[in-house]
């Protein structure tokens, strides 16, 4: 048995698949479709493929999302509680979603009851979302293997999300004025210049713009400079972790180009989960690394 259990909720941007052969227990976020008549569970694309979803989007969804209730955060708490186990659970941003709070409340409230909780459960704050947090809980998955403990890997991390590098591209930015994630101007400027914008996660865990491209080509080169000028290599090699929202060829493309450059390049490739794709839309392309502590970047710019 593992020394420890893994648990995520659903923007993490494993496949169902994956996390059942990782052993990830994954607390669901959920959406409905602001006209009526759609709306489902975060099931990581188990009851519906990723194609069909994003054509939801294609024929004028307008999809909002909620964050797991609390009374689900308290059912798989309670499973960590009767098991005996320790867990570390990974959870989206708080700088987009008060999902992270929710869990925090949740377990607040069990450690009342039972406060010996409140040593074996322990809750991350990943400041990202989608695709960094793929690469978060794929090495916390690793770590679990070779015998680390949940208080370990908590510990790791929170050192370790400020060294994930993240850049992403979206076909347009409507969807995610629509959810609130960016102000409207960022959006209006984005639809005039007839461009590609280009978003990464502050140090904050919000969504900041980090420039624009004409045309998905350019796009896509520009994803990998981004990795060829930012990626450290840790203990383990060099791993890029490239999701893409129903663009599975862009995402085909950007790890190619990275190969090609870096032919020890181990490549983590996802498709962007139900919850993030109602914010960002189809065809969305990320890319994420290992690189330099991004607190001591910003000091120094």
């Amino acid at each position: 048995m593992p020394p420890c259990l893994i648990l995520s909720d659903s923007t993490f941007d494993f496949s169902s698949s994956q996390a059942k052969a990782e052993q990830v227990r994954v607390v669901p976020f959920h959406y409905t479709d602001a006209q009526g008549g759609f709306s489902g569970d975060d099931d990581l694309f188990s009851t519906m493929d990723s194609h069909e979803f994003y054509d939801v989007i294609r024929s004028g969804a307008e999809l909002m999302t909620s964050q797991p209730s609390q009374l689900e955060f308290e059912e798989l708490f309670s499973a960590v509680r009767d098991s005996g186990d320790e867990a570390v659970l990974f959870c989206i941003s708080t700088g987009i979603s008060g999902g992270c709070d929710g869990a925090h409340a949740a377990l607040g409230r069990m450690c009342e009851r039972t406060p010996e909780l409140c040593r074996r459960v322990f809750v991350v704050d990943t400041l990202a979302a989608s695709t960094p947090m793929h690469l978060l809980v794929h090495e916390a998955c690793r770590m679990r293997d070779r015998g680390l403990s949940a208080r370990e890997i908590y510990e790791w991390a929170l050192e370790a999300r400020w060294r994930v590098q993240t850049l992403f591209m979206v076909d347009d930015l409507d969807a995610l004025h629509r959810g609130g994630r960016i102000p409207k101007s960022v959006a209006m400027a984005g639809d005039v210049l007839h461009v590609k914008p280009l978003l990464n996660f502050d140090l904050e865990g919000r969504l900041g713009t980090a420039g624009a491209v004409r045309g998905r080509r350019k796009g896509l080169e520009r994803l990998a400079r981004f990795y060829q000028t930012h990626h450290v290599d840790p203990a383990g090699g060099p791993i890029a972790a490239i999701g893409d929202a129903d663009a599975p060829q862009d995402g085909d493309v950007l790890a190619t180009l990275l190969e090609e450059r870096y032919p020890e390049l181990r490549v983590l490739r996802s498709t962007i989960g139900p919850t993030i794709g109602c914010h960002v839309g189809p065809g969305m392309v990320s890319c994420c690394f290992w690189g330099r502590d991004r607190r001591v970047a910003k000091a120094g710019a």
